[in-house]
């Protein structure tokens, strides 16, 4: 009885290393397969525009993430401390990463300077929202270039990503930071009044926008232009049209003159369909400065790539450079990808060259040839108490192509694993 609880116990030793923490994930089979490929894809659209790889450490000290900078809140950043007791984080944004690093190495750059990347980045979110911490991207940041064709470039180029990734259907959303700012502005609001109202309109809570503004000292046409935002898309000229009635801020107007030029330019990239101008926009990080978009497709409530321009970043580097760039979040691209039934059925691929003991060097031989002609190809020396029955299933598990048999010297049976096919071959 001893020995059976023992036994019992034994076999549930470590079971409670199995899971992962809160906010992280596994990927593994064909998921693991089909991210790699948009990954690629994604960053080929990328190349073919231009830019250039770039790796930022996955850590870095506190003050290049800071709430000065404009990106998350400290609390939302994984912190730990190295030896000298300097405070790092796990990067919860990749941006300020590199603008860091072109504030360091291309200082006295005056031209265009392209940059892509793929990595992941951690925020320290709260379990119960159901968020992922730790999240992949591949983007891409463009520095020395502060015109409306670098903007319109930008989301052209992230259409072209979107498209290229299989997706189909979905929406960009474009606004420009400095509208709301510009708004905000005129009202002569305090900071944390305007913290509050931006925060009920990125919540969509428009009833609760209205109920702050009947406590505000704000001129009427104001509060008409705050109530009506969630209305403020589409058809530009006629939300110019709207604006200008109530307001003469030269920096709203620039930031609606600079949405026309754009989404003219746009309209030449032929992606015009694919994009809705919102004025109600507002970013999640402080230090976007200019236009302002994300994608979005049905069925998914998050962003599946974000981007914008962010003209005073690099200058707290100490680099006085204008820039925009965009991020496409490869976890939110997949999960759409796979709820729309755009993943085609395939297998991981691959061949097994299956052998017994007795005829290993000429397997060695043989595999080597396949692999010099790019084959994928995994070597497994057959048992004499396994049938050839149970590699056939265990090739189906593992979704492999093909099994090659060297049955005896000279002699090979190729078995296709999805016809169920068999061929001998002759050496």
């Amino acid at each position: 009885m001893s020995q059976g609880n023992f036994d019992l116990g034994d076999t549930q030793k470590g079971q409670e290393l199995l899971h992962t923490p809160g906010g992280v994930r596994d990927v593994y089979g064909i998921e693991c397969a089909r991210k790699l490929t948009v990954k690629e894809k994604v960053h080929n659209v990328m190349k073919k525009y231009g830019f250039r790889d770039i790796e930022t450490p996955t850590f870095e000290y506190f003050d290049i993430f800071s709430k000065e900078r404009g990106t998350v809140q400290s609390k939302e950043m994984f912190k730990f401390f190295d030896r000298d007791n300097n405070t790092l984080v796990l990067r919860p944004d990749v941006t300020p990463s590199i603008a860091r690093c072109v504030a360091k190495y291309d200082r006295d750059e005056e031209m265009q300077i392209r940059l892509c990347y793929t990595g992941k980045t951690f925020v320290n979110t709260s379990q119960y929202k159901g968020k992922l911490q730790e999240v992949t991207q591949v983007g891409a940041e463009l520095y020395n270039d502060d015109t409306s064709d670098a903007d319109a470039e930008m989301i052209a180029m992230m259409v072209e990503c979107l498209l290229e990734s299989g997706l189909k259907e979905f929406q960009l959303e474009v606004g420009h930071a400095d509208f709301f700012r510009g708004l905000v502005e005129e009202a002569g609001f305090e900071k944390q009044e305007a913290e509050e109202l931006r925060n009920l309109i990125v919540s969509k809570n428009f009833f609760g926008v209205e109920e702050m503004l009947d406590h505000l000292t704000v001129s009427e046409p104001l509060k008409e232009i705050f109530v009506k935002l969630p209305e403020l898309l589409g058809d530009l000229p006629e939300c110019i049209s709207y604006i200008e009635k109530r307001t003469k801020n030269e920096r709203v107007l620039q930031a609606l003159e600079r949405l026309e030029k754009v989404e003219s330019i746009l309209a030449l990239y032929g992606v015009s369909d694919y994009i809705t101008i919102d004025l109600s926009m507002l970013s999640q990080y402080s230090y976007y400065t200019g236009v302002i978009f994300r994608a979005y497709t049905y069925g998914n409530g998050e962003a599946l790539a974000t981007g914008g321009r962010y003209d005073g970043l690099v200058k707290q580097f100490g680099k006085d450079a204008p820039a925009i760039g965009l991020a496409i979040v490869i976890d939110q691209l997949m999960l759409a990808l796979s709820r729309q039934n755009l993943f085609e059925d395939t297998t991981l691929g691959g061949t097994i060259f299956l052998y017994p003991q007795s005829l290993r060097k000429e397997a060695v031989r043989l595999t080597e040839e396949y692999r010099k002609e790019g084959k994928n190809i995994q070597m497994l020396r057959k048992s004499s108490q396994k049938s050839f029955d149970v590699y056939k299933e265990y090739a189906q598990r593992m979704k492999i192509d093909t099994i090659l048999y060297l049955e005896k010297e000279n002699v090979i049976l190729a078995y296709d694993v999805a016809t169920k096919q068999e061929e001998y071959r002759q050496l």
